[in-house]
């Protein structure tokens, strides 16, 4: 009974800790976004306009600085205790330092299964939603639902899609067609609208180039015969990080139907599923940190080691981001080298002052 009231002490002190952190993070992260979208205030797009977007995108900002907000509460939660002796006295009365780690990873199991639940059902949908309704305010109804542009190779041709908007309408869509390697012809289409399950494409400008002249044509519609679907297109342009981990797998495995690299939404499809094991590397760094060569320090020099340590590990894990992509290794391991060396760092300090 005692060891169960220990570990919902210990618990409830880490805890708290956690979600004060996170909140303050929130809140200067949502204050200096709020300045700096100061500057697109405009007609239709008010200052408490720009404020509703931000607020929008809290989940998406939740889920980015919950690691950090684990390694420092963790760090602050244990290290509050340390420095009114609570944990010399559950070590002297027999509390074994594995015991306390655990006591510590049970309030992280419950921000570990928000996080999840956040990146998969909550986060997407309200980053998709914030976008629609920015742009909507600013540039009126028919908003594009994403200005972000993209690239896609299909068969014997590229693609260039401007934009889409809400209603399955892609823009500035330019398509160039190969054969043998040899560009043969270039269509741009001002818009293509998705009706009865296929595209029509609408104002489109054909060029066909052959060896000693070029011949040009218009059309009012035409077919556009493509695999693609608006909800493939719609994962393409949009923010792959703001993507659930179901639609960044799918989307990895239509780009690899396609004979493409997936690297890139396997990498993110990966950072989301390991997020269980970056949190409790993280949190063995910041127990490491209390028991181990940082117990005699003050509070606030640990969290600063604490912060170090958090953009070390989130730099590592971009730099190691686009290696896996020029080295051929697999993106998982982009995510798994930095997580495995925290936890193999922290069980080395555990065990050294253990």
């Amino acid at each position: 009974m005692l060891l169960d009231q220990l570990d919902r002490y210990i618990a409830r002190n880490v805890l708290a800790a956690i979600v004060v952190v996170q909140v303050v993070l929130l809140g200067l992260d949502i204050t200096i976004a709020y300045i700096d979208d100061l500057g697109d205030v405009q007609q239709g797009y008010t200052a408490l306009d720009a404020l509703m977007y931000l607020l929008m995108r809290v989940p998406w900002r939740f889920y980015q600085y919950a690691p950090v907000a684990v390694l420092i509460g963790a760090l602050i939660g244990l290290g509050s205790m340390a420095s009114s002796n609570e944990l010399t006295v559950m070590r002297a009365s027999g509390r074994s330092l594995a015991r306390i780690v655990w006591g510590v990873m049970k309030p992280v199991l419950l921000v570990i299964v928000a996080v999840l639940l956040v990146a998969e059902y909550v986060s997407p949908r309200t980053e998709q939603f914030a976008e629609a309704w920015k742009l909507e305010k600013r540039q009126g109804s028919g908003a594009v639902l994403t200005s972000r542009s993209g690239w896609q190779i299909e068969n014997d041709s590229i693609y260039r899609f401007g934009a889409i908007r809400a209603d399955n309408v892609v823009l500035d869509l330019t398509r160039y067609r190969f054969d043998d390697r040899q560009l043969v012809e270039i269509s741009y289409a001002q818009r293509a609208r998705w009706e009865g399950n296929q595209w029509q494409l609408e104002n489109v400008a054909t060029t066909r180039l052959y060896e000693e002249r070029t011949e040009a044509e218009q059309h009012a519609t035409q077919r556009w015969e493509t695999n693609l679907t608006p909800v493939q297109l719609e994962r393409l342009l949009r923010d792959i990080d703001s993507q659930a981990p179901s639609e960044l797998y799918a989307y990895a495995g239509f780009l690899r139907a396609q004979g493409q690299q997936a690297d890139e939404p396997l990498l993110h499809f990966w950072q989301k599923m390991l997020m269980p094991l970056t949190m409790g590397s993280l949190v063995l760094i910041a127990a490491s940190f209390v028991f181990g060569p940082l117990r005699s320090v003050a509070a606030g020099t640990r969290v600063f080691y604490g912060v170090i340590t958090g953009l070390l590990f989130k730099y590592t894990q971009d730099l190691l981001a686009p290696a896996s992509t020029l080295f051929g290794f697999s993106p998982v391991w982009a995510v798994l080298v930095p997580t495995l060396a925290c936890a193999l760092v922290g069980v080395y300090f555990l065990r050294r002052n253990g």
